[in-house]
């Protein structure tokens, strides 16, 4: 016979979404059914931001040692023992795994359950011997890497973000398919590693991103030797001997790329396999599964969060987007109180170096909606703290209003990533930049890259008669 539990909630999905939903429900005394049918943590712990920064931070070390002699330090090689990076990736997966293990969760109250997940009605799921009849369900199944439809690609071996961090060889010549985040993070970890390395992209690189960031990523990557072959077409993928060839449309012929590894890093798709999501009364479609702005799902019992909900959920698919979405899923589900989706100030980063991030509209976006602006600039060079440590590429760019409303900001520089962090908060809590102006950054730090850019906006005010008259009487009689 099987059991029968029914919970106030039941979540689907032991990812990042999934585990702050249940963990926050936990706390309140609400009874929780947890199911996962593969490795708790989900992607972002196993094979996503976890692993990738991991080996992003061997490649940076890497670097540093090639470049100590900028330092006036001796200048070293360093012998790369891929099996060992490996295994400093498995380590650092290994000492974040206990937060997400299900026997904590199993301390919190939760029951976990590792098994497939199905509904089987409007009301019920069947999972692991267990009927699950719970008041709200919560889908946080995430997504998995998408193969583009290449002709041949399906006939020879390619690595993908679930598999590149099991190699224990260095490749010799790694080909990339896919110039956004996952592949030029990739791309630049393993050329820091030693390995040869070319990019193929069918636009520009970070096509998402403001176009003068991406420039400042691409003249990084070409000065450490890295091959970028943007706006190409892909003929068709074949195995010759023992090497990878990506064939390329070239006018009226062709042209061959070669190499030892091929890692396609050309986006993702919602997973919503198996989940009996039709005798649930769930639309879905290719962009995940069909959400409103409260993140409900057509069954007004269920919700979908982070990578599996649609279009509605945002258009950003990050670990730290999966965790907003469980906030609001437990402000709705619990306490019953109204929530929208609202992705404006919702942060974006590539973890390149230097890291590309942003905030709100790019440039672009800004006047593709006929909005009023002005750009601010400002250059990490012009900072003391980079220049002290050498890290001086990149620059700041804002988006403002004329009344100091920001539309966006962006961001390429060394920790980009950390430097959004105020243009965000000012942007979700409505402040102007002349407030960003007026704040006292810690010298010196990075930070204060954001303040100069912030006080261009008030640099006109200095120039307007009436403010040098101003001036000039306090000069004559203050």
């Amino acid at each position: 016979m099987t059991d029968v539990l029914k919970p106030d909630l039941c979540v689907i999905g032991a990812g990042s979404g999934g585990l702050s939903v249940a963990a926050i429900a936990a706390s309140f005394g609400v009874p929780v059914v947890l199911i996962e049918r593969d490795r708790m943590g989900g992607d972002c712990l196993n094979v996503g931001c976890v692993p990738s920064k991991a080996l992003i931070a061997a490649g940076q070390l890497a670097r540093d040692m090639r470049e100590a002699g900028r330092f006036g330090l001796e200048r070293a090689d360093p012998q790369v023992d891929m099996a060992r990076v490996r295994d400093h990736v498995r380590g650092v997966i290994d000492a974040i795994a206990p937060n997400d293990a299900a026997e904590r969760f199993a301390g919190l109250g939760v029951h976990v359950i590792k098994a497939e997940a199905r509904f089987t009605d409007a009301r019920s799921v069947e999972a692991g011997g267990f009927a699950i009849r719970a008041r709200r369900f919560v889908l946080a199944t995430g997504s998995r890497p998408s193969a583009p439809p290449i002709p041949g690609l399906d006939a020879v071996p390619y690595l993908t973000n679930e598999t590149v961090f099991d190699l224990s060889e260095r490749p010799e010549r790694l080909i990339v398919i896919g110039g956004g985040p996952i592949g030029v993070e990739l791309a630049q970890a393993h050329r820091r590693l030693g390995a040869q390395v070319v990019v193929l992209e069918a636009a520009r690189l970070l096509p998402r991103d403001d176009p003068e960031m991406a420039e400042v990523l691409e003249r990084a990557l070409l000065a450490e030797g890295i091959e970028l072959r943007t706006g190409v077409t892909i003929a068709r993928v074949e195995q010759r001997g023992g090497r990878i060839v990506a064939v390329l449309s070239a006018g009226d012929g062709e042209e061959t790329i070669d190499g030892s590894h091929l890692l396609v890093a050309a986006g993702r798709r919602p997973v919503t396999d198996g989940l009996g999501l039709e005798a649930a009364g769930i639309a879905f479609d290719r962009a995940g599964i069909t959400v409103d702005k409260g993140l409900r799902t057509t069954n007004s019992r269920v919700y979908a969060i982070g990578d599996c909900a649609g279009l509605s959920g945002g258009p950003y698919k990050f670990t730290h987007v999966a965790n907003y979405h469980a906030g609001l899923v437990i402000r709705s589900a619990l306490f019953r109180l109204p929530v929208r989706v609202d992705s404006r100030a919702i942060p974006r980063v590539t973890y390149t170096d230097p890291e590309v991030a942003a905030v709100g509209m790019t440039e672009e976006e800004a006047r593709a909606a006929n909005e009023s602006f002005r750009i601010l600039r400002w250059p990490v060079a012009e900072n003391d703290r980079a220049q002290a440590e050498r890290r001086t590429a990149g620059h700041v760019k804002v988006l403002a209003a004329k009344n100091g409303r920001i539309l966006g900001c962006a961001i390429a520089a060394s920790n980009a990533g950390d430097l959004i962090a105020p243009w965000s908060l000012a942007m979700a809590k409505s402040l102007k930049v002349q407030d960003l102006a007026n704040l006292v950054f810690p010298y010196p730090t990075l930070s204060e890259v954001s303040k100069r850019a912030a006080v261009e906006f008030l640099r006109p005010s200095a120039q307007r008669r009436l403010v040098r008259r101003v001036v000039e009487f306090a000069r004559k009689f203050g």
